[in-house]
């Protein structure tokens, strides 16, 4: 047909004459196309979705029981500690205690001996200091430190002044006389020592 042009059925919609694509459009339209293409491959394959979901179900039951497991072993290991610490705290004193049943041991023989007769003040003092040798020895095994800080200077944190003597023969501040021994436990103030302090004779 005379002065009408034929369109040629092969071109888009957009080919028409009068009407101008732009290559933005056109490339819209190439991306749309192959979601399009890739949605309808992803649904005729409906025996490999199937398959992702049996693995995905798998995983999340193997997921589910790593959780519980991994919560019933810390239960596990959190009722362990807790008796490991009632433990702790109620034989904290046990290696102590088996260690001064000597001397309990020593001191009851010591009084058993003083009841008898023939009982000499020469033998009750030789196991007397038999059993304080003994006693310091469980001290020095479980640093117990004594103070008898006689001659020493003053020290407010382990000791407590009960009076203040005048005296030209020490310096002023000087413990010049212990009333009760102190003693540390592992650097630790268990009882300070009371004593007696110089001070400047008047």
């Amino acid at each position: 047909m005379p002065n009408e042009e034929i369109l040629d059925k092969n071109q888009p919609d957009a080919a028409v004459e009068g009407e101008v694509v732009s290559p933005e459009e056109e490339t819209a339209d190439e991306e749309a196309l192959e979601v399009l293409n890739e949605s309808h491959g992803e649904a005729l394959s409906a025996e490999e979705l199937m398959e992702k979901l049996d693995s995905a179900e798998k995983k999340a039951i193997e997921n589910w029981d790593q959780l519980l497991r991994t919560k019933a072993e810390m239960d596990n290991i959190r009722r362990r500690t807790q008796k490991d610490l009632e433990n702790a705290h109620k034989y904290a004193l046990e290696k102590f205690i088996a260690e001064m049943l000597a001397v309990k041991d020593s001191l009851e023989m010591g009084v058993e001996v003083a009841g008898q007769e023939n009982a000499s003040v020469e033998k009750l003092r030789e196991g007397s200091e038999m059993t304080l040798s003994m006693l310091n020895g469980v001290f020095e095994k479980f640093n117990v430190v004594e103070l008898n800080p006689e001659g020493e200077k003053f020290n407010a944190d382990h000791h407590q002044a009960m009076s203040m003597q005048p005296s030209a023969e020490h310096e002023p501040n000087t413990v010049i006389a212990v009333m009760q021994k102190g003693y540390l436990l592992n650097d630790r103030l268990v009882r300070p020592a009371m004593v007696m302090v110089s001070k400047a004779a008047e």
